[in-house]
C-alpha cells in the first residue's frame, strides 16, 4: 500500500508551465492559492503608451516597443486581428523566438512571486516526449525552465505534467490512474498504480492544434478560434459552422489519443501489470470546453472493448485547469 500523502501546511509550490496558461499554487491557512497568467504577449510601438495607460493596460517597456503580456495581449491582439505569440511553441520552450526567454521568465516571475523562505522548494511542471515526434525531447526545455526557477530564488525539481494530475485526483484510488493533460501545446498521458508511473508520454495535439486546424479549414486566424473556445462553445451541440469546425477537431483529438495510450500500453504490457480497473482523468485548460466530457466518455466507449486497459470511471478533474499546479504541490509539500 502507497504511503500516505501529507497535506500538512508548507512553504512550497507547484508551478505548471504550460504553452496557454503558467499556473502556480501554494498552501495557505485557508486551503491553496492558486495564481494564473495567460502564456502570451503581444509586441507595440512606443506611441502606443498612452492608450495603453488610458485603457488600464500593464506593459513592459522594451527598446523601442512595448510589451503586452497575458491575457491583456490576447484580447489585444483579437481586437487588432493579429496573432499573440507565444513563449512556448507545440509545448517546449521556443527555439526560433529569441524573445521566448525573457518573456517566460517575466511571466514565471509574475504568478510566483518572492520565496516565502530561501531555497524553497518548487516542482514545476515538464511534458514528456512526444511520441509522434521522433527524435524530439524535453532536455533543453527542462533545463531553461529549471534555470528561470531557480533564477527566481527557488529550488527547483522538475515533475511529470500527467503525473501531477494523478497526484490532485486520485487519492481515493490510492494514487492510481490514467491522468491526461489537454494543454494548448500538447497532450500529456501518465499512467500510475499507487504512485508508482508505468507509462508517461505526450503527443503534439492539443488546443493550439484544434485552433489552427478549424482555423485554416474556415479562413478565420487561430486566435478568433480560441476567443470562440473561451467565450463558450457545446461540443454536443455546436452553432454554426466555425463551432462544427472546433467539435471535429476537438473528436479527432480525443480518438487520437485514445489510440496512442492503447498504442503504448500495449509496447510495455508485460512489464508492467494493473491489478484492477484505474479511472481515466481528463484534465488541462482545453477539457474546459461545454460538453467535453460527455464528448469523451462517447468517444471511449465505441473503442472500449479493444482498449487494452481495464477503465473503472472516466471523469473530470475537479479544477481542470489548476489540477497540474495542483498536483506539483503536494509533490513539493513532500520536501518537508
Amino acid at each position: 500500500m502507497a504511503e500516505k500523502i501529507k497535506q500538512e501546511h508548507s512553504p512550497n509550490c507547484g508551478l505548471d508551465i504550460g504553452t496557454g496558461n503558467i499556473v502556480s499554487a501554494r498552501k495557505t491557512g485557508t486551503g491553496v492559492e492558486t495564481r494564473r497568467v495567460r502564456d502570451a504577449f503581444l509586441e507595440l510601438p512606443v506611441d502606443a503608451k498612452k492608450m495603453l495607460k488610458l485603457a488600464n493596460v500593464s506593459y513592459v517597456e522594451r527598446s523601442e516597443e512595448l510589451l503586452i503580456l497575458g491575457d491583456a495581449a490576447m484580447d489585444t491582439a483579437n481586437i487588432f486581428g493579429r496573432e499573440a505569440r507565444r513563449p512556448l511553441s507545440a509545448g517546449l520552450v521556443s527555439s526560433s523566438d529569441i524573445d521566448a526567454m525573457e518573456i517566460l521568465a517575466l511571466l514565471i516571475k509574475n504568478v510566483l512571486g518572492e520565496p516565502q523562505k530561501p531555497g524553497e522548494h518548487c516542482y514545476f511542471s515538464v511534458p514528456a516526449a512526444p511520441v509522434d515526434r521522433p527524435g524530439q525531447d524535453v532536455i533543453y526545455h527542462r533545463g531553461v525552465l529549471e534555470k528561470i526557477v531557480r533564477e527566481c530564488g527557488y529550488t527547483p525539481t522538475a515533475g511529470n505534467e500527467a503525473m501531477a494530475i494523478i497526484y490532485a485526483e486520485t487519492a481515493k484510488e490510492n494514487f492510481s490512474g490514467i491522468g491526461l493533460s489537454f494543454g494548448a501545446g500538447m497532450t500529456n498521458v501518465a499512467l500510475a498504480m499507487n504512485t508508482i508511473e508505468g507509462l508517461s508520454f505526450s503527443v503534439g495535439r492539443g488546443g493550439d492544434w484544434i485552433d489552427n486546424g478549424a482555423a485554416k479549414s474556415i479562413g478565420s486566424t487561430a486566435s478568433r478560434i480560441c476567443a470562440i473556445k473561451e467565450k463558450g462553445v457545446d461540443l454536443n451541440a455546436p452553432a454554426g459552422r466555425d463551432q462544427e469546425a472546433i467539435t471535429f477537431y476537438y473528436r479527432n483529438l480525443i480518438e487520437y489519443a485514445i489510440d496512442q495510450i492503447a498504442l503504448q500500453f500495449m509496447a510495455i504490457q508485460g512489464k508492467f501489470s494493473l491489478p484492477r480497473p484505474v479511472p481515466i482523468i481528463v484534465s488541462g485548460g482545453t477539457s474546459k470546453a461545454g460538453g467535453f466530457l460527455d464528448l469523451f466518455k462517447a468517444v471511449f466507449e465505441k473503442k472500449r472493448k479493444r482498449f487494452p486497459i481495464e477503465v473503472s470511471e472516466v471523469r473530470a478533474a475537479s479544477d481542470p485547469l489548476n489540477a497540474v499546479a495542483n498536483g506539483l504541490l503536494i509533490q513539493a509539500m513532500q520536501e518537508d
